[in-house]
């Protein structure tokens, strides 16, 4: 178990891990347009890294919530991390797309494994308005990762190459597991027996709870938005604006800003009306991107590209805070299966979304990344709809009950 002297460390350690699969995800972002030139492949196979990533990132999540629940959270996150590192090593020393393909899904099984348990940490150890402290932080913390590592990619990229991003990965996830094997340990108290049937029947109880699979919509739909960016904004701004690989990195800096600044808003107004304040973030949304489609007839540049789409990035960040909270404590005596299918779904949703929409409209200008936000957005004004019909008729029932 975890020793209480070291639990203060172990806690910003927990915090600290909570960006892995942001940055794992991001630090590459300047280099795309370098990778497929260097490996002589086409854009959509080097975006597809990024979506493979993405898809085994978010089926881990699935099912390794109950393993989780059952063998523990600390010995499995820490071997997790060394392959990781191993993987990120293999991805620096390859040109091979395929090899990079096969690693970036070992990268996503891992880093899910991790930060499913991570997630799990703090439902283990803290309740009650601790706990939500803790749980309404989780993407102000998770905003740092598209941050700083696109930032850092950018000028890794311009002065070693793509392949410094990985070593600097690998470098990470060591550090992380010493880290680890100093200050951390088990968090989990009573393990569950691992039971197929105990364990289907947890499983089916949280798919049928409405609201539950509502707000993992919410959280898919939101963090779309931003995947979309990452797809394909590196490309919009080196090839048809005709800037660097820095300016890239540049602008992933100031945009993930803006997840952040959504999350500090959302803790801000964490006791006002749910339905209001989602209606208005979701309202505000729609204006933003329409703005944006209708300068883009006079003021296609970088400045109008990353002004509306930090307004919507912050809307996002602000609904995907909202919900995180919400799921997470929906079945607090499961955290593992809940942590797991929150972020397995959640993830799933993003990559199938994500990659269908940059295969529609491809990351040619802004204004096909204006109408990718256009699209998600109603989509995430629809399922407000649902979900508040939803509410309205429990209501009712409670009501005539």
């Amino acid at each position: 178990m975890i020793n209480t002297r070291h639990q203060p460390i172990a806690t910003i350690l927990a915090l600290a891990m909570l960006p892995l699969s942001g940055f794992a995800t991001d630090i590459y972002l300047p280099s795309l347009p370098g990778m497929a030139a260097a490996m002589h492949v086409s854009t959509l196979q080097i975006q597809f890294t990024i979506t493979l990533f993405l898809i085994s990132y978010g089926l881990s999540q699935l099912f390794v919530g109950s393993v989780l629940d059952s063998f523990g959270r600390y010995r499995i996150s820490l071997v997790c991390l060394l392959i990781f590192a191993l993987a990120s090593v293999a991805i620096a020393t390859t040109h091979n797309i395929y090899v990079i393909y096969a690693m970036r899904i070992v990268h996503g099984i891992t880093v899910g494994i991790v930060v499913a348990g991570k997630r799990a940490y703090f439902v283990d150890l803290f309740t009650g308005d601790r706990l939500k402290n803790y749980l309404s932080l989780f993407s102000i913390i998770w905003s740092t990762g598209p941050i700083v590592a696109p930032f850092v990619g950018g000028y890794l990229q311009a002065a070693f190459g793509w392949e410094a991003n990985f070593y600097l990965l690998a470098l990470i996830a060591v550090g992380f597991a010493v880290l680890e094997f100093l200050f951390s340990g088990e968090t989990l108290a009573q393990p569950a027996a691992f039971q197929l049937r105990r364990v289907v029947g947890i499983y089916g109880t949280m798919l049928k709870t409405g609201p539950f699979i509502l707000g993992i919509t919410m959280l898919g739909l939101a963090y779309a938005m931003v995947m979309v960016y990452n797809i394909t904004g590196p490309f919009i701004i080196e090839h048809h604006l005709r800037l660097s690989a820095v300016t890239a990195g540049y602008c992933s800096l100031l945009l993930g800003s803006a997840w952040m600044v959504g999350g500090f808003i959302s803790k801000a107004t964490i006791h006002r009306p749910f339905f209001r304040k989602l209606t208005i973030n979701n309202c505000l949304q729609l204006l933003f991107a329409g703005l944006m489609l209708a300068t883009i007839r006079f003021a296609d540049n970088l400045y109008t590209l990353v002004a509306f789409a930090w307004l919507i990035h912050a809307c996002a960040g602000y609904t995907f805070n909202i919900y995180m909270t919400f799921c997470m404590t929906r079945f607090p005596k499961n955290a593992g299966i809940a942590s797991g299918l929150t972020g397995g779904l959640t993830f799933m949703i993003v990559s199938g979304m994500s990659y269908g929409i940059v295969n529609v409209l491809p990351g040619r200008d802004q204004h096909n990344l204006g109408y990718s936000y256009l699209m998600l957005i109603l989509l995430s004004a629809a399922v407000i709809g649902l979900a508040f019909r939803g509410e309205v008729e429990k209501e009712k029932k409670v009501a005539l009950s």
